[in-house]
């Protein structure tokens, strides 16, 4: 018996991004699913309702990957649907499952076991934000999050805008969401008045907003990011 495969289910970014989230292949994969390995539930079983699930949720195997579910991870029971032949799903919590999230670790040990991983086309803030931004795009590099102690993260920032100057590479990094303000005026202060800063913030919600200025043009607008998932980017010269 040949081994079911893996598939990789983006989940939508923001709240009535429904339809900007999933494509016509995706509504056709959950329907043959039976079987996920998710982030979280709530989440997973909002998104397919709101794709069209046909099938009754009530019908569905949901294994929990969830912080404290990743303390101690049974892969057996996780996989045995695909060892037996079947397909499961793999979602995250928003946006690619991987990136930038714990499921990697999930598709790394599908890999191990000879497991086929089929990733979806999908929303991935990272990549919204790069499109956007007007940064180059062929090279580019996501650090997530920045050191939280202040004198580590203005040093950081620092290192990244040299490295950005001196081989034109884009750095996109993250903050938890109530520290953003404090990251954006970190930045603003560390950088050259000449390097340029991307904001991306709420992307694919109705409230989405993506900006890029210089840091000179920074120092002359207010923005609110306060608790408002977003995305920075810099680009220096």
């Amino acid at each position: 018996m040949s081994l079911g495969m893996l598939y990789l289910i983006p989940v939508p970014l923001a709240e009535e991004a429904e339809r900007k989230s999933y494509t016509l292949f995706q509504k056709d994969v959950i329907e043959e699913i039976d079987e996920y390995i998710v982030e979280n539930e709530k989440t997973a079983r909002k998104f397919l309702k709101l794709a069209g699930l046909k099938k009754p949720q009530s019908s569905l195997i949901m294994h929990d990957f969830g912080k404290h579910a990743r303390e101690k991870v049974d892969y057996a029971a996780l996989f045995n649907t695909i060892y037996k032949g079947k397909d499961v799903g793999l979602m995250s919590e928003a946006g690619c499952p991987g990136v930038a999230d714990p499921g990697a670790e999930i598709v790394a040990e599908a890999h191990k076991r000879g497991i086929k991983v089929v990733p979806l086309v999908g929303p991935s803030s990272i990549l919204l934000a790069l499109m956007a931004s007007g940064f180059n795009g062929q090279k580019f590099a996501f650090h997530g999050y920045l050191p939280i102690d202040k004198g580590e993260r203005s040093r950081k920032i620092k290192d990244l805008e040299n490295q950005s100057v001196k081989e034109k590479l884009t750095q996109i990094f993250i903050e938890t969401p109530f520290r953003n303000n404090a990251l954006f005026e970190e930045i603003v202060r560390t950088c050259k008045k000449e390097t340029r800063l991307c904001v991306a913030s709420n992307l694919t919600a109705k409230e989405e907003v993506v900006l890029t200025k210089s840091v000179a043009d920074w120092k002359n607008t207010t923005i609110d990011l306060h608790k408002k998932p977003t995305i920075f980017l810099i680009y220096g010269h």
